[in-house]
């Protein structure tokens, strides 16, 4: 397992009932399992306000299944949350003590945890977040305001997708319910011109018709962005034939998307908001970075990763920050730029173990598609680039990504990535050459290579060469000798 230690959380919704295990670091803790089963709680919940026995049957004989994998991956750390169904049905008590038959002390969230939950955990994925969280169940949306690291108290409506249609009636019974609720919450002015952040997996697979729809280079939905017009034209295309809108989502999510899309353009449509924004991160990582202590909770989540991931995978240890430290000397990044650079070289030795063909590749791979939070599309190519030029190729494999983040970063990235290889060639990737070498600038715009006496020979040919290639990139000149005393 990637932890010694891991913990799994369990979460019964209105729409399913999903297991994930996590390991890995605290501060960004890796889902290792994550299996869901689309039992339904809260279908038809509002008309009977009991469980349909059906979904009921389902969800017991899903925590049955639960139970035996914990027990064979030894996971002994368990929470189980349940949400509005569980909450809200007649027979939720009932439901509980069936859960506990099993094995499982169930905890049935109350609207205003739930609602927190969510905004803590959008701030443990998007550290910045400025703006209302909204967290689309089956059963229930939550909305909470974050800023500065903080969830304030928030609420909760009884507008899940599987509660809700998408008539006229619907949407006009919608509008009037969100609208009192956010007025009632003193909220109905907070989230203008603020970020509305996206949970759950109906918005999800908004997001994903989305990407298709504009030809999105990357697959990754966490930090994706859409305009707050958006909603209305993904109104146009699930009402539109076309089946190839189906492929961005599972066959559940597609049939609540409608629903899903008509809630998130009412909801704009009352806070006005600058841009919605995807979080991956909800409920479940809400609830595991509310238990952190205070400095774990300040920790760069991508900072945390990729550091972690450079642990598992480097040729001659760990030494990403030494290598940033050493790259640094003659580059002058504001704090933005700076912590992409460093995860990148936290990465920058991982595809060692790769054909010498294929390591810019993997490299590419890892910044683009790794599981890393806290950092958006725009971060991730520049990483990327960063990596591939430390691999010893410039160009991306796909031009569209270009476009996320403008040419000034990427010329940015080129030059961190030439100034990696210099320092791999140079050392060997043994740390301590790195720290008996220096790079810097003299008053003449001249790129030198300081090296400790006696070591002289270390600036071979090979090194020269990377040294002039690295002074190109930053519109300077290498020492001919390609070092100074």
């Amino acid at each position: 397992m990637a932890s010694p230690d891991p913990v799994a959380i369990i979460d019964i919704g209105s729409n399913s009932v999903r297991l994930v295990v996590y390991g890995g670091p605290a501060r960004v803790p890796a889902p290792i399992f994550n299996e869901k089963v689309l039992a339904g709680l809260g279908s038809g919940l509002d008309k009977t306000g009991s469980l349909k026995p059906s979904a009921r049957a389902k969800a017991l004989a899903a925590l049955e299944r639960f139970k035996i994998l914990l027990g064979h991956m030894r996971v002994t750390k368990v929470r189980v949350l349940a949400t509005a169904a569980i909450r809200d049905a007649d027979d939720g008590p009932d439901f509980v003590r069936d859960a506990r038959r099993i094995g499982f002390h169930c905890e049935v969230i109350p609207a205003e945890e739930e609602a927190r939950l969510a905004g803590e955990g959008v701030i443990s994925g998007i550290p910045e977040a400025d703006g209302i969280v909204g967290d689309l169940g089956g059963g229930s949306l939550e909305l909470v305001d974050v800023a500065g690291g903080k969830a304030r108290p928030g609420i909760s409506l009884p507008l899940g997708v599987l509660r809700i249609g998408v008539s006229a009636e619907d949407e006009k019974a919608a509008r009037k319910t969100i609208r009192s609720a956010l007025k009632d919450a003193g909220m109905i002015d907070r989230g203008r011109g603020r970020a509305l952040y996206l949970v759950g997996g109906s918005w999800r697979a908004l997001a994903r018709i989305d990407m298709l729809a504009s030809d999105y280079p990357l697959p990754i939905t966490h930090q994706y962005t859409m305009a707050p017009e958006r909603p209305v034209a993904l109104r146009k295309i699930l009402a539109s034939i076309d089946p190839k809108w189906a492929k961005a989502a599972a066959p559940a999510r597609h049939a609540t998307a409608p629903a899903a899309a008509m809630l998130l353009s009412v909801l704009v449509e009352a806070i006005e908001p600058s841009a919605l924004v995807v979080s991956t991160f909800g409920i479940r990582e809400g609830l595991l970075f509310s238990q952190l202590r205070a400095a774990q909770r300040r920790a760069d989540p991508l900072i945390a990763a990729t550091r972690d991931a450079s642990s598992h995978d480097q040729l001659f240890g760990r030494h990403g920050d030494l290598l940033d430290h050493w790259i640094g000397t003659i580059f002058d990044d504001p704090p933005a730029m700076h912590r992409l650079r460093l995860a990148a070289c936290l990465l920058a030795d991982v595809a060692w173990q790769a054909n010498p063909a294929f390591r810019a590749g993997r490299g590419v791979e890892m910044a683009l598609h790794g599981n890393w939070v806290g950092v958006d599309a725009p971060g991730r190519v520049i990483m990327a680039q960063a990596l591939a030029s430390n691999f010893g190729r410039d160009k991306l494999i796909d031009a569209r990504l270009a476009e996320l983040c403008g040419a000034g970063p990427l010329r940015r990235a080129r030059a961190w990535g030439s100034a990696m290889r210099l320092a791999q060639r140079v050392s060997g990737g043994v740390p301590s050459v790195l720290e008996a070498t220096r790079l810097r600038i003299d008053g003449t715009g001249l790129l030198l290579l300081d090296v400790a006496p006696g070591e002289e020979a270390l600036l071979g040919d090979p090194v020269k060469r990377r040294l002039a290639r690295l002074a190109e990139a930053i519109g300077l000149r290498a020492d001919a000798a390609g070092a100074a005393g």
